[in-house]
């Protein structure tokens, strides 16, 4: 497998120029599969903050860029939708979060809300023991004794030092969403009619937004609170 990463084929998500060099960073192994960008890429293309990956391990040494709560040596380490960065010397703080177009964006928050993230119920299954496992879009396994009140589509607010659940958004009509993909992307409504398809179609949902509104599938969209329509300085 190529070390590589040529930047005419990276995801449209990743937030990098396509046509200035060849070459980008490559991502690690880790959250988010092949859409998560490497923290190298925001750090260098999107804030500035380094000039070289050299760079980027001397400032990710330093132990002062937090990602979910959790200190980041690797400068290929995948960022992706809903990660919060903390630059704790700088008391900067940023959620990643989807742009128009569907490219992922920083967004400016304060200190409080950085010690939380959302997540996306993608799964749930019971596991050895009688406890339930939620999955969340990004590989994250939140653990629970009682599964009955989550369910698939649902979003989850997760503490970044104890790792508990300290929200819980439900996916239905009303719910306020956002789309992370698809040609709505970074869009915000409410939920207002969802279209279950028989057989193995995928689901439909329209949603109410601010103009027409629009319609898309069920997996392309997000449950999410007002906390999370803009910036939060």
């Amino acid at each position: 497998m190529s070390n590589h990463q040529k930047r005419l084929s990276v995801p449209n998500s990743w937030p990098v120029e396509r046509k200035t060099e060849t070459y980008t960073v490559k991502a690690g192994a880790g959250p988010h599969g092949e859409a998560g960008v490497p923290l190298l890429v925001l750090l260098r293309d999107v804030l500035g903050y380094v000039d070289s990956k050299k760079e980027a391990r001397y400032a990710l040494n330093q132990g002062s860029i937090l990602v979910n709560g959790d200190a980041i040596t690797d400068e290929s380490r995948p960022i992706g939708m809903f990660d919060i960065i903390a630059f704790t010397e700088r008391e900067e703080y940023y959620r990643v979060f989807p742009d128009e177009g569907g490219r992922l964006a920083l967004t400016p928050i304060d200190a409080e809300s950085a010690g939380s993230r959302l997540g996306k119920i993608v799964n749930k299954e019971q596991v050895s023991g009688g406890d339930f496992q939620l999955t969340l879009h990004d590989g994250t396994n939140v653990r629970v004794a009682d599964a009955s009140e989550y369910s698939t589509s649902d979003s989850l607010v997760i503490d970044n030092e104890s790792k508990e659940i300290v929200a819980h958004f439900v996916y239905e009509e009303g719910a306020l969403v956002t789309a992370v993909d698809g040609q709505h992307a970074g869009q915000i409504g409410t939920v207002d009619e969802i279209d279950v398809t028989l057989g193995s179609g995928s689901n439909t949902v329209a949603v109410e937004g601010d103009d027409d509104g629009f319609e898309t599938v069920e997996s392309y969209v997000v449950v999410i609170d007002e906390n999370f329509t803009g910036d939060d300085e």
